[in-house]
């Protein structure tokens, strides 16, 4: 079960400190209800991983199932996709009650760039319950989107990369 709140927000947290991981990915969708993509995600200096991942429904709380592939499989499954990835910068910062804010860029550079930010929680209890005790850390959270029609990344796939024109990286 992934449970997680979203929010798009406005360049990164200069009042989180220095990040504890930063990340490059790149994510293409065989169908968005359900989801079903793949990603190759590289901490900065690691190998890459590449990842097959399933999930259900959208907003707070759904179920997510993550098979490792092989990079001959991932570039596979990439030629039958046959649009350009979704290209991201993640950079995670430690929050308090030993949570982390995963900021994400996502396609720098092109017209259709934003950021987004999520926290993962435990229980549905725990992600309802949260508030952060930052004031300024609040204000750059203030837009939060966790149930929102039309804020996925399956969404932004389909705006982007299946609408009538396909956008080219």
């Amino acid at each position: 079960m992934e449970i997680e709140r979203k929010w798009l927000v406005e360049g990164w947290p200069d009042m989180c400190g220095e990040p504890v991981m930063c990340q490059e990915m790149e994510q293409g969708y065989l169908v968005v209800r359900p989801t079903v993509r793949i990603r190759k995600e590289q901490i900065i200096g690691q190998d890459p991983e590449y990842i097959l991942c399933i999930k259900s429904g959208g907003g707070l709380a759904r179920e997510e199932i993550e098979v490792a592939v092989s990079e001959e499989k991932y570039n596979d499954i990439r030629r039958v996709i046959a649009r350009p990835m979704i290209r991201k910068e993640r950079r995670t910062y430690a929050v308090s009650g030993g949570l982390h804010l995963e900021v994400n860029l996502v396609d720098q550079g092109t017209d259709t760039q934003f950021m987004y930010a999520e926290i993962e929680f435990d229980t549905i209890e725990a992600a309802k319950a949260w508030h952060s005790d930052s004031e300024e850390l609040s204000e750059y959270l203030k837009r939060e989107v966790t149930d929102d029609p039309g804020q996925s990344m399956g969404a932004y796939w389909i705006r982007t990369r299946e609408a009538d024109g396909i956008r080219r990286n």
